[in-house]
């Protein structure tokens, strides 16, 4: 090394101590250590500073050595690393390859699988459909049967103008389905009862019973006494030989004498002619005078205007005109009180079946079961 440490300030020197006189040294030996102590300050610092120097060098050599050993050993460990990288990149790739493959086939046998799967359960789905129907036909069919029961009693009362096919078609379906007892059907028997009720108390024309009545009153009119030709009273006197009390003893002819039988026959006519002129004149209160202006000829044409009029107000019941009805039945009920003798039995009769025809001939219309019909589609879809 070229520049050389500036050696260090001189310490103090400690004050001399005395010393010993000696005896001076001859003058050799004082020439010859007389140079000793003026080089022993330098050369010291120096020899010092060159040790400091060696062992710095020293150290500076050893951590150099100790670094170069280090990364030589690094070098190694980095190309092992690199080469233990290298293998397994390769290896990597080697597995990615195979993984590859192996996503690829796993992805076709997937694919596969879940062909495989769609058609099993479709298969599945028609096989439980078919179940399903093997085991709801029966329930299927019933409701079927009713529905088309229900639908067929509808247009009927639409025809007929009555409630009847419907409530019997209703029953009919409600004893059905107690039969059969299943709780699917509960709901369906709920509703065939609620509608079974809500028709009965809805009190719907009956057209053919009206129109029964009616043929009835026009089959009676023929014999239906007029106030201008009254018929014939019997008295409770004339009683045919015929019911006589058959209990009676018949007592042999030799023990009834002529005179008796005379007798009996006497009173037999004189009653008899009674009668008769009794018939001859009768008191009756007319309240319409021109009834009693009649003929025989006109009572004919008489009872068969009524007859017309009854005649429309059958036709008019059957095609729901029911204004046109109630107008045909107050001129025939009009017709029964002015003409005809009230006192008969048979003309009272006639007269109240009219006087009914025309209050219950109004429009009402047939409730519809709309809940049974609901009940049965909900039932028949499975919910």
């Amino acid at each position: 090394m070229t520049d050389t440490p500036a050696p260090p300030p001189a310490a103090p020197v400690p004050p001399a101590e005395p010393v010993a006189a000696v005896p001076p040294p001859s003058s050799q030996g004082v020439a010859a250590s007389a140079p000793l102590p003026v080089a022993s300050g330098p050369g010291r610092w120096i020899a010092a500073g060159a040790a400091v120097l060696a062992a710095l060098a020293t150290a500076a050599l050893v951590f150099a050595w100790n670094t170069q050993q280090r990364v030589k050993a690094l070098e190694i460990e980095l190309v092992k690393r690199q080469q233990d990288s290298a293998s397994l990149s390769t290896e990597a790739r080697t597995l990615a390859r195979n993984a590859d493959v192996t996503a690829r086939e796993a992805a076709a046998k997937m694919a596969l699988l879940e062909a495989r799967v769609a058609e099993t359960t479709m298969q599945r789905s028609q096989l439980e459909d078919l179940i399903q129907s093997l085991a709801r036909s029966r329930d299927e069919n019933v409701l079927a049967d009713v529905e088309a029961a229900i639908r067929v009693a509808l247009q009927q009362s639409a025809i007929t103008g009555s409630a009847e096919p419907l409530v019997l078609t209703l029953k009919q379906a409600d004893e059905r389905l107690a039969r059969y007892n299943q709780p699917r059907l509960e709901r369906v028997r709920r509703a065939v009862a609620q509608d079974l009720e809500r028709t009965r108390t809805a009190g719907v024309t009956d057209v053919t019973v009206l129109t029964i009545r009616l043929d009835d009153v026009i089959r009676q009119v023929d014999d239906l006494p007029l106030l201008a030709l009254p018929e014939r009273r019997a008295t409770a006197r004339s009683t045919p030989r015929s019911e006589e009390p058959a209990a009676a003893p018949a007592q042999p002819a030799s023990d009834a004498g002529w005179g008796d039988r005379l007798g009996q026959a006497g009173s037999d006519f004189f009653d008899h002619l009674w009668q008769e002129v009794k018939a001859l004149i009768r008191v009756t209160r007319i309240d319409q005078p021109e009834a009693m202006l009649v003929t025989p000829e006109q009572s004919f044409f008489l009872r068969e205007n009524l007859k017309l009029r009854l005649l429309n107000a059958r036709l008019a019941l059957l095609s729901r005109q029911f204004d046109t009805a109630q107008s045909d039945l107050r001129d025939a009920q009009s017709a029964l009180d002015r003409y005809f003798d009230r006192n008969s039995r048979r003309v009272v009769a006639a007269s109240e079946t009219v006087r009914q025809v025309m209050g219950q001939s109004r429009l009402v219309n047939t409730p519809r079961p709309d809940a049974t019909l609901a009940a049965i589609a909900a039932a028949a879809a499975g919910r």
